[in-house]
């Protein structure tokens, strides 16, 4: 199959979840013999371009960088504008399928014409972007009236990550046959055999003795890091448990000099680390040297290192309410709390850290459940699947 990936950014090595994603399907696919291609802008991050060719080959894929114009439609939200794209996408017509990732972008918008006019058939997977939460509501709202609501009812399919968004896309309109889940997975080999504990305390000269309680990913106001720093400070100051640090490992999204400062006007500032962004090797190190991870962005999708964490042993704790709560509960990994409920969030992190027992068997089924369940080898397979499907009936 000749099968385009749209998207807004595309790296290997970013932290973004999307990103990663978005990578892991171009990559399998390839792997097993398809001709991918990717159009995508020419950004790193929100802020920071790669240094790359406009046109460049990563692991069997056919990147295509279009020089991005940051637009800001807030103060945390940037589009990022590529207009040299239009002049590809007339060889759309080449392609047997195209799969959209999230619908409220520039490159989602401006392809819709050209689907239609060339009869292409298109998957379209929202990535948990489908609620409205504020400030960006009514933004939405009229973004999706003109543009994301026709978007989504015209694709041959959507995907949903899970039962929680397939509920989300029936509520819009789309119809329950046109939805197809498919959750998303990790690379089982990147944590088949685990290095030794010791290599990212020793790094960051922490104690052996001491407990490390993990957040992992983009330094955001929408990732639930306050609420961490909240509940680790009323775990430290309240509780009276001493015997664990803080690691908040990731790149700055804004949010970071906030943290900061809360963390110093709580007191605990000297007990939090801030890492910056991981390489991967040591991001599969503080994982192991890890008790816990927490991921508590109230609107998060399906944190892909919530799997991480599960495939290298770690419990973790996220929020309830969101689509990995229910993966959670399947394989009973860790614990859901409910959002800015501080005295939960440190009661639940006090018990992993105090019994070995629990954590050791939170680790054990989270291990178990993702390989099992969870490897890009078996869930590549939905979606070769999906594309032939729509391919041979195109419907």
């Amino acid at each position: 199959m000749r099968i385009l990936q749209l998207c807004q950014k595309f790296h290997p090595n970013v932290a973004s979840g999307s990103t990663v994603v978005v990578y892991n399907i171009s990559r399998m696919l390839a792997k097993r013999g398809h001709q991918v291609t990717v159009f995508t802008s020419d950004m790193k991050d929100s802020s920071n371009r790669l240094k790359t060719s406009f046109v460049e080959q990563i692991d069997g894929i056919d990147v295509y960088r279009f020089r991005s114009f940051a637009t800001f439609i807030t103060r945390n939200f940037k589009w990022f504008v590529t207009p040299q794209i239009i002049s590809k996408l007339n060889n759309i017509k080449y392609f047997d399928i195209i799969h959209i990732h999230e619908h409220r972008n520039f490159q989602a918008m401006i392809i819709r014409y050209y689907v239609k006019n060339f009869a292409i058939p298109y998957v379209l997977q929202a990535h948990g972007s489908l609620p409205r939460f504020k400030p960006w509501d009514k933004l939405k709202w009229f973004y999706d009236l003109l543009f994301g609501y026709p978007l989504l009812r015209d694709a041959s399919r959507v995907v949903a990550l899970s039962s929680w968004e397939a509920k989300q896309y029936k509520l819009i309109g789309i119809l329950e046959k046109k939805i197809v889940t498919i959750p998303n997975g990790i690379d089982l080999s990147e944590y088949a055999t685990l290095p030794p504990k010791g290599f990212f305390k020793s790094e960051y000269n922490i104690p052996q003795d001491k407990k490390i309680i993990l957040y992992l990913g983009r330094i955001h106001r929408i990732k639930g890091i306050d609420f961490l720093i909240k509940a680790y400070a009323y775990l430290v100051k309240k509780i009276g448990y001493k015997d664990a640090i803080l690691i908040i490992a990731g790149p700055d999204d804004g949010y970071l000099n906030e943290a900061k400062a809360l963390a110093k006007s709580l007191k605990i500032d000297d007990s939090i680390i801030f890492t910056g962004l991981l390489s991967k090797e040591e991001k599969i190190n503080a994982l192991v040297d890890s008790s816990l991870c927490a991921y508590l962005g109230p609107y998060e999708p399906f944190g892909i290192v919530t799997l991480e964490a599960a495939a290298a042993s770690i419990p973790v704790v996220i929020c309830e309410g969101t689509p990995m709560s229910e993966i959670l509960k399947n394989g009973n990994f860790g614990f859901s709390v409910r959002y800015n409920d501080v005295v939960s969030l440190s009661s639940v992190m006090l018990k992993i850290l105090d019994d070995e027992e629990l954590a050791s068997a939170l680790g054990r089924n989270g291990r178990k459940y993702v390989f099992e369940n969870l490897g890009w080898e078996k869930i590549i397979r939905k979606y070769e699947q999906m594309y032939k499907e729509i391919i041979e009936n195109r419907v």
